[in-house]
């Protein structure tokens, strides 16, 4: 029986595979999964966006008040919240998204309110996330800033009544003050290390649709965006010409963001068979990937989806929640932003699994490494990643190879850009210098994806995992 490690090695024996045992646990990593909306880690739920039942005739409605919370962002920063910041009723999830309209955040010309971002940004890295952040030009019962139309503003008289202002997005000032609008943020929180994306909403209602905004009104707009925030991950509005243009940038990665995921509505309205009528999802998302370019686009740049209406009302009309998920993954799917509504209990189980598939899902599956080293060898490692999701990761994380002794640690950062492990197997096979520093004797061997800091930040799905986030992986002996 072997009484060492290394004793169940033949002693000519120079390398060793290593083959970790995969777990299906959960993993609640960063840059995918659900996000929450208007709300944060442990938030009690939008029970304001549940399109309740109200009547026979009257089947589906949204009450009044879900148009406020589509518009202001936070309502309440100190609303109570679970201290293990779990929701029974709610995947966890590592981004937040807000989004709030622009008379609120700029309401008077040029002074912007950073303080409302700023706290947003704090709160989501107080409850373990990233902030997915969105500034629009109109939206519900807010207009542009009164201050806009003061300068004599032009309006959109085909989306305009005399309630109700649209920006014509073609105006001279519109390009300007909306520009220096998106200049101002960038200026403040480009690069921000927990702003996790900015969507390119430059014009339309939510600024969702573009508006009125001709093809080179719209390019002006999406080039603003892309001058204000080189850093920041940017992610366009599927269907629009903004999207397309943006698509066209050769030196840009920027994501892409579609609303109304999960609509299957089958009503015709008289005009066609039901079931035979114009939905999102056969219809819209299909035919704007390929008129907007963005088809590969999944490959440097993540797939963002919003729900249309909430889950429960998939659920209470009976739609496929299997095949909606599976049509999802198709599109290398990164986030979901189910409006921060509860699950039905039925398919609380289905929501989770897609939570875990969407993204990056990444497994060791093998590693081959030198035996024993001295300080200074120039060792190989090669290894067989298993991504397991849809996607990439998009962040320029490292990984990472720790030795320890005791108190003693080193870590050996990888050149690898793991940015590169698409869906399926990835080989590596890398050079690295063996780390001085360790004594003659046995140093165990960890392995995670770390940050800047070398900190893990990714976990693997590999079931052994130390309370510092390592991956407990082998030994090696070091020699004299």
């Amino acid at each position: 029986m072997p009484t060492t490690w290394r004793d169940a090695y033949g002693k000519d024996e120079v390398l060793q595979r290593i083959r970790p045992e995969h777990t299906t646990d959960f993993l609640n990593n960063p840059h995918k999964g659900t996000a929450t909306f208007q709300r944060f880690n442990g938030d009690p739920l939008n029970e304001v966006l549940r399109w309740d039942l109200v009547g026979k005739d009257q089947p589906w409605v949204a009450p009044p008040d879900a148009d406020k919370m589509e518009s202001e962002g936070v309502q309440d920063w100190d609303m109570p919240h679970h201290a293990d910041l779990h929701n029974d009723r709610y995947p966890p999830t590592r981004i937040a998204y807000c989004r709030w309209a622009w008379c609120l955040l700029e309401p008077q010309q040029g002074k912007l309110r950073f303080d409302i971002i700023d706290r947003a940004l704090d709160r989501a890295a107080q409850r373990g996330q990233t902030l997915a952040l969105r500034t629009q030009p109109q939206v519900a019962h807010y207009e542009c800033p009164r201050w806009y139309w003061d300068l004599g503003a032009k309006h959109d008289p085909a989306a305009s009544n005399p309630l109700w202002r649209v920006a014509d997005h073609n105006d001279p000032l519109y390009l300007e003050h909306w520009g220096n609008h998106i200049r101002a943020l960038g200026d403040h929180y480009d690069g921000h290390p927990n702003l996790e994306s900015f969507d390119v909403a430059y014009g339309g209602g939510c600024g969702e649709t573009g508006g009125n905004a001709d093809c080179l009104t719209a390019r002006r707009l999406v080039q603003i965006y892309i001058d204000s925030f080189p850093t920041t991950q940017l992610l366009t509005m599927l269907g629009t010409e903004g999207c397309s243009y943006a698509a066209r940038q050769p030196d840009l990665k920027a994501g892409w963001r579609a609303d109304c995921f999960g609509d299957v509505h089958t009503d015709g309205g008289s005009a066609v068979p039901n079931g035979l009528n114009w939905n999102h999802m056969n219809d819209m998302y299909p035919t704007a990937l390929a008129e907007c370019g963005v088809t590969d686009a999944w490959r440097t740049a993540p797939t963002v989806f919003e729900s249309c209406w909430t889950v429960d009302y998939w659920h209470k009309h009976g739609w496929d929640i299997d095949w909606i998920i599976e049509q999802g993954l198709k599109y290398h799917i990164s986030s979901f932003m189910p409006k921060s509504a509860y699950m039905p209990d039925e398919w609380m189980d289905k929501i989770m699994s897609f939570s875990q598939r969407m993204g990056y899902w990444l497994h060791l599956q093998q590693m081959i490494l030198p035996l024993q080293a001295r300080a200074g060898d120039l060792c190989t490692m090669t290894a067989v990643i298993d991504n397991k999701g849809v996607a990439p990761i998009y962040r320029p994380y490292a990984f990472a190879l720790h030795f320890s002794q005791g108190k003693t640690h080193k870590v050996v950062r990888m050149r690898e850009d793991i940015r590169h492990w698409m869906p399926g197997l990835s080989y590596i096979s890398e050079a690295y210098r063996f780390p001085a520093g360790l004594s003659p004797g046995e140093a165990k061997v960890s392995c995670a994806i770390v940050d800047n800091a070398d900190k893990p930040i990714v976990r693997l799905a590999i079931k052994a995992r130390d309370t510092d986030g390592w991956h407990p992986l082998t030994s090696m002996d070091v020699l004299s």
